[in-house]
């Protein structure tokens, strides 16, 4: 299996229409109980079911799955975290000049509790 920090290295999704959970598992290095309890925490997740709760994933499906590892096992984010990012609520700067904005916005927010505690 694959470390978490190699999910450019998961293989290339075939051309095919549908994939079983043991396909999937091995697609995105993620073992099926895993996949499974991902479809309870995240609502973009539904894989079609058929014949005795049988689960058969679109090409949409894996790649929504490599999305919540990646989020998950290399950029650090809780379920709840990858759940709000999936869901497009979370902070997600668009550019640099964006994202030193939001950082310098925190610092002087941080600045101001810690001049308020030492007040106190």
């Amino acid at each position: 299996m694959l470390e978490p920090s190699h999910n450019d290295e998961l293989p290339v999704i075939p051309g095919k229409r549908y994939f079983t959970i043991g396909e999937v598992s091995e697609l995105c290095a993620v073992k099926p109980h895993v996949l499974r309890y991902w479809e309870q925490e995240f609502p973009q997740l539904k894989p079609v079911k058929r014949r005795g709760n049988r689960r058969y994933y679109q090409h949409q499906d894996v790649v929504t799955i490599r999305q919540i590892r990646s989020l998950l096992y290399e950029q650090g984010f809780t379920i709840g975290g990858a759940r709000q990012q999936m869901e497009g609520e979370g902070l997600t700067p668009q550019s640099p000049s964006q994202f030193n904005q939001l950082v310098k916005q925190m610092i002087a927010e941080l600045e101001e509790v810690r001049d308020t505690l030492k007040v106190r």
